[in-house]
C-alpha cells in the first residue's frame, strides 16, 4: 500500500458490517471489490449504498459511490488486485481459517488481509498460514456501523509484523477511523468486554424487575451516554475526584464502587430469562420497522459525532490563538 489516501479494497462478506465498510471506503474514493455467495449480492451491494450513503457524515450520493464498487462471484477474483482485504464473514474459526488461506494465496504479497471479527483471534485466524501470510494478518474490528462510529480495534497476531500494524493503523485512520491498538490478544477485545460488562448488569435488573428494557436505555442515554461521548470512565471519575483528582475519588468513592462490584449481577441465561428478555424488549421496539429505527439512530450518532468535532474545533482554535 503507497501512502495515497485510497486504493482497492476487497470487501469479502456483504452482511450488515460489510455493506457498511464498502460505502465508508467508497465514499473516501477507494476501488471497492465485493464478494459473497449470496445470490442477491448485486442488490445487497445497491441496498446499502441508498442506506449508508446518506447517514455517512458527510452524507455522499450513492450512485456516485456505485461508480467505485464492483461485485464478484469469486473471492480470487475479488482481491486479485487489493491494497487491502476486509473479511467480514461468519463467526466461526474454521470457516475463517480457510477462507483466509485462500485470500491469502490469492492476494497481491504486500496486501494488508484483515477481519472485521468481533471475538475470535488473530493468531488462531492465521494459524493456517505462512510465515509471511501470517505476518500480513491482523483484526481491524470496527463498532457497528463502521461507516459511522469512528473505533477501529487493531490487534495483532503472535505472527503479525509491526509494519502490518503501523500501516493498517494508517490506512484507517486516512478513512476518518480513530484506530487503537490493543496490546494482547483477549476474547471479545475491549469495547465489546465493556459493552458485556454494562449490558450483563442492565439483564440482571430487568431479570429482577428492577427496571424495563426502555427504562434502561432512558438511563444510558440521559447519563451515561452523553457523559462518555466526551471522556471515558478513568477520566470521568478522575475528574470526579475535583481538584483532587483520581486519587482523591479512589480514596472517598473507592470503598463504595468495591462494595457494587461485589454486588453485580451475574444472571444465567436460561431459556426462561430469554424468553422474558426477548418479550420485554419486543413490547418496547418490536413495533418499531428496523429501518426506521436504524435511521433514527444513524441521525442521532451523527448529530453527536458532529457536534464533539465541533466543539473539538473550537478548543483547538482557542489554543492557537493564545
Amino acid at each position: 500500500m503507497t501512502e495515497s489516501t485510497s486504493g482497492t479494497v476487497a470487501v469479502i462478506g456483504a452482511g450488515t458490517i460489510g455493506l457498511s465498510w464498502m460505502t465508508l471506503f467508497a465514499a473516501h474514493g477507494w476501488t471497492v471489490r465485493v464478494h459473497d455467495p449470496r445470490p442477491d449480492l448485486a442488490t445487497a451491494v445497491a441496498d446499502g449504498l441508498r442506506q449508508f450513503g446518506p447517514t455517512l457524515l458527510e452524507p455522499a450520493d450513492p450512485d456516485r459511490l456505485a461508480r467505485l464498487v464492483h461485485v464478484h462471484t469469486e473471492a480470487a477474483e475479488a482481491v486479485a488486485d487489493a491494497d487491502l482485504v476486509q473479511e467480514n464473514g461468519p463467526e466461526d474459526l474454521e470457516f475463517k481459517q480457510r477462507l483466509f488461506a485462500e485470500l491469502a494465496e490469492a492476494a497481491p504479497p504486500g496486501a494488508l488481509l484483515a477481519s472485521s471479527t468481533s471475538g475470535l483471534q488473530p493468531s488462531d485466524i492465521s494459524a493456517r498460514l505462512t510465515e509471511a501470510g501470517a505476518g500480513r494478518m491482523l483484526v481491524a474490528h470496527p463498532f457497528n456501523p463502521p461507516h459511522l462510529l469512528p473505533l477501529v480495534e487493531i490487534v495483532g497476531g503472535a505472527r503479525t509484523t509491526e509494519d502490518t500494524l503501523t500501516r493498517a493503523a494508517d490506512v484507517y485512520r486516512t478513512l476518518g477511523k480513530v484506530p487503537v491498538r490493543i496490546r494482547k490478544e483477549t476474547s471479545g477485545f475491549v469495547a465489546n468486554r465493556l459493552q458485556s460488562a454494562l449490558f450483563r448488569e442492565a439483564v440482571d435488573l430487568v431479570l429482577r424487575g428492577v427496571v424495563t428494557p426502555a427504562e434502561v436505555d432512558t438511563i444510558v442515554t440521559e447519563s451515561l451516554g452523553p457523559r462518555w461521548a466526551t471522556g471515558g470512565p478513568f477520566l470521568t471519575f478522575h475528574l470526579g475526584g475535583g481538584p483532587g483528582g483520581f486519587r482523591h475519588f479512589f480514596e472517598h468513592l473507592g470503598p463504595g464502587m468495591v462494595r457494587r462490584w461485589k454486588d453485580l449481577g451475574s444472571p444465567e441465561l436460561t431459556d426462561e430469562a430469554a424468553r422474558r428478555l426477548v418479550e420485554a424488549t419486543e413490547d418496547e421496539y418490536g413495533t418499531h420497522d428496523y429501518a426506521e429505527l436504524t435511521r433514527a439512530r444513524d441521525v442521532q450518532e451523527i448529530a453527536v459525532l458532529s457536534a464533539r468535532a465541533r466543539a473539538e474545533r473550537r478548543s483547538s482554535s482557542r489554543k492557537d490563538l493564545r
